[in-house]
């Protein structure tokens, strides 16, 4: 189905097409020259000391969590609410996913209940970071050390938000991004991971080429996976971060005109931010009032009737049949949250006048 306004759009520019001809060309088309610019670049840009591409923002998560050393026997705290790529990754290494809870307001995962799931078994800790927003790291950071366990933080949905002035994904012990069409900028698919820690970067990059030793072709001295990123994807990255300052400033624009126009209204409840978090949206979303609004779903349905593409919030694990054999149980808040939230349409090109037709159509849908 065709939406006249989508809910996602990629912002390209001429250099996309350029950077891409000339990879294309070079014959570098796997590895190359741009996959080396786009993590010398990235790196640097979130003041990082090591990083490293890879294929996309789940293989960022199981590269990161292999690193670590993560296998059959340990646990991973995930929380209850988010896309479902950190529990399913727990899950791929063979460890045990332990879902917990989320703030109500902030929809990131509720530190108390972290600090209460751990247990001996405990290897790591994944702090998602949904929407724009940005956990509470500095808590986080003290639960993980008192307890002696690893920080990792899913930036897929956060690319260059803040808190407190550091940049989402750099006070973890790994940060792993995601580049696929939707974010905030995209190679297509593709992720990074940020680490200030050479021993992880080191297994990453093993682990990434078949778990072959760097300067001796051919050995391998571990299980490692093909997790490499292509030279023609990483051009677009590198395009991509050459007009980066153009698309925080629209993604900025395309938050404030859905503040303005929705912020009051009855039975919308915007996510909220904390003091300290600068966002970079890459969705906006919204809780809805079933008393004004009805079954958020059936909201779905009437703006694409009308032309208009959202998303529903994320299913939390617990509901799911299959993630309840991974020990999911029922989380309240997650639970109430995925059944109220809508995202709606988020990206650089969209116009002034199509937020208002977006605000319009849901402030007709209230009752």
């Amino acid at each position: 189905m065709s939406f006249r306004i989508p809910w996602a759009k990629p912002m390209f520019t001429d250099r996309e097409r350029r950077h891409v001809i000339e990879a294309l060309e070079s014959t570098w088309i796997s590895g190359g020259p741009y996959v080396d610019r786009l993590e010398r670049e990235f790196t640097a840009h979130h003041g990082a000391p090591y990083g490293i591409a890879v294929s996309n923002g789940t293989t960022a998560l199981q590269v990161a969590l292999l690193a670590l050393g993560v296998g059959p026997g340990d646990e991973v705290i995930v929380p209850g609410y988010c896309f479902v790529a950190p529990g399913n990754m727990v899950i791929a290494c063979g460890a045990q996913p332990v879902f917990v809870d989320i703030e109500a307001d902030t929809w990131s995962v509720d530190v108390d209940a972290v600090a209460t799931a751990i247990t001996p078994r405990t290897r790591a800790i994944i702090a998602v970071h949904n929407y724009g927003n940005v956990c509470d790291l500095t808590a986080l950071r003290h639960v993980c050390d008192r307890a002696g366990v690893a920080l990792v933080e899913d930036v897929a949905e956060s690319a260059f938000s803040k808190r407190d002035g550091q940049f989402a994904g750099t006070v973890g012990d790994l940060g792993c991004f995601s580049f696929q069409a939707t974010k905030t900028i995209t190679t297509g698919e593709g992720g990074f991971v940020l680490t200030p820690r050479q021993d992880l970067y080191d297994k990453m990059r093993t682990i990434r080429d078949h778990g072959m030793r760097r300067g001796k072709r051919y050995w391998h001295d571990e299980v490692g996976f093909n997790f490499r990123l292509t030279n023609l994807q990483a051009a677009l990255g590198c395009a991509q971060l050459e007009v980066l300052d153009q698309i925080i400033a629209e993604r900025g624009r395309v938050w404030r005109g859905y503040q303005s126009q929705l912020g009051g209204v009855a039975g919308v409840a915007l996510q909220h931010f904390q003091p300290g978090v600068e966002p970079v949206m890459w969705a906006v979303a919204l809780r809805l009032d079933e008393r004004q609004f009805g079954a958020r779903d059936g909201v779905i349905d009437k703006l694409a009737a009308a032309g208009i593409e959202t998303r529903p919030g994320f299913y939390p694990f617990h509901v799911m049949p299959l993630y309840q054999r991974y020990g999911a149980r029922p989380l309240a808040v997650a639970e109430e949250v995925g059944a109220r939230v809508i995202s709606v349409p988020t990206f650089p090109a969209l116009t002034d006048e199509e937020i208002a037709d977006v605000c319009t159509h849901l402030r007709e849908l209230a009752t």
